[in-house]
């Protein structure tokens, strides 16, 4: 960190904005999760949950590599500065329409602006990051940079946490926690105006800013086409799409075991952020790894080994909370903290060796619409996941053959990218 800093001041200008930003969703999502999953206000079922996860997420997913193709043609540090100050606007009127008690569906309207703009401005902080750091660093850093920001995200979810159980457990304390989590992007908005104009890229900008409609209406296909010319972005993504299925299934089956039983919300909401700082922690341990693995692995075999751990976790350490009861219920529950851990393991490895695929292998030209296109398939399989699961889970999370299920899907994509890397290269 001190060499990168020395050869590259404007990292930590960008590592600011990422910070600050992840800190605030880290609040913000925190803050939602305790007015929707564990306020006694609010009653949700297992549908009810995978609804709000489809709407926070899938209208993003759907337009999202469209807008990516604008982090191509725009002036990058002029997104990242305006993007911050919208969030800014859009955080405080979310907070003042949980105060009102404002029902579902507005309220999830809004808090898809919020995650939709968050989700822009983490491509943009992504493409913009080989402009300020030399190829060679953008491994490593990427481990440290993506992994500080995963625990400053968990680190908001716990101060959201404390805020509302200091304040109470209702749609004002919610409110309240939502508020809170405008200081993020105040910070990052304040980095960003540090950065001097086009600063960040893209290269070329003045030649391609007049193509910007025509460009948003073929996001989606040029993304596409340059993650599939190289095998290894293409690998990433598998890898990615197949962890983020088994995420949201066992999202959906965390929360339903974590509500279980008795001790009330404080107990159940400390039980939901235990196995999220253990999924953190984690993710931590990965910036440890990845950078070791990935030079001795390579980047496909890297990914592939992340598969492969994760797959005997989901079986050992995951399916005894959906069959135990009466004493063994506290040791699958343990069981099932060991898992986050290992899983946050697995899935950041795969996440960070994606990253440094795109960064990489993909020219600038495309870079904002192929991480736009990979916050599509985070999220489309992931509430996809959600939602299939919230049809066949029961309220209790008792569902063995989901956790195998999910555990098949990992074999699926250690398939799918064998069957990938038997194709030519740029085909």
């Amino acid at each position: 960190m001190r060499t990168v800093l020395r050869e590259s001041p404007g990292v930590l200008r960008l590592t600011t904005i990422r910070l600050a930003g992840q800190f605030g969703d880290g609040m913000f999502q925190g803050a939602l999760s305790g007015a929707i999953l564990f306020n006694p206000e609010r009653e949700t079922d297992p549908l009810a949950i995978a609804g709000g996860f489809a709407a926070l997420l899938l209208p993003y997913s759907i337009i999202g590599p469209y807008a990516g193709a604008l982090l191509d043609r725009w002036d990058r540090r002029t997104v990242l500065l305006v993007a911050n100050l919208l969030r800014v606007v859009l955080i405080g009127v979310t907070a003042a329409a949980l105060y009102s008690g404002l029902r579902a569906t507005p309220l999830l309207i809004l808090a898809l602006a919020v995650v939709g703009t968050s989700r822009f401005i983490g491509a943009g902080v992504s493409a913009s990051l080989p402009h300020v750091l030399a190829q060679h660093r953008l491994v490593p850093m990427n481990s440290i940079v993506a992994t500080v920001a995963s625990g400053f995200t968990i680190a908001g979810v716990g101060t959201a946490f404390a805020i509302i159980k200091v304040v109470g457990a209702g749609d004002f304390g919610s409110a309240v926690a939502v508020a809170a989590s405008t200081a993020g992007s105040v910070i990052a908005a304040l980095a960003a105006a540090g950065f001097a104009a086009r600063a960040l890229g893209p290269d070329g900008l003045s030649d391609r800013a007049r193509s910007s409609v025509r460009a948003i209406a073929s996001g989606l296909r040029s993304g596409a086409t340059a993650a599939w010319r190289s095998r290894e972005v293409t690998t990433a993504m598998i890898g990615i799409g197949a962890h983020r299925v088994v995420f949201g299934a066992d999202t959906m089956l965390m929360v339903l075991v974590l509500r279980r039983g008795e001790g009330g919300v404080g107990t159940h909401m400390a039980k939901f952020s235990a196995a999220i700082t253990a999924a953190g922690a984690g993710m931590v341990v990965a910036a440890v790894v990845a950078p070791v693995l990935i030079p001795r692995l390579g980047r496909s075999r890297t990914v592939m080994a992340g598969l492969a751990v994760a797959t005997v976790v989901q079986v050992l350490l995951v399916t005894p909370v959906t069959v135990a009861t009466g004493a063994a219920e506290r040791s699958a529950e343990i069981a099932l903290l060991v898992a986050a851990f290992l899983l946050g393991l697995a899935g950041q490895t795969i996440k960070l060796t994606g990253d440094a695929a795109m960064q990489i292998d993909i020219d600038d030209a495309h870079r904002g619409q192929v991480f736009a296109l990979q916050d599509t398939v985070f999220n489309i399989t992931f509430v996809s996941a959600i939602a299939g699961t919230a049809l066949l889970i029961p309220a209790d999370g008792r569902s063995p053959g989901v956790v195998i299920a999910a555990a098949g899907v990992y074999c699926c994509g250690i398939a799918a990218i064998l069957a990938n890397s038997r194709r030519g290269a740029g085909v």
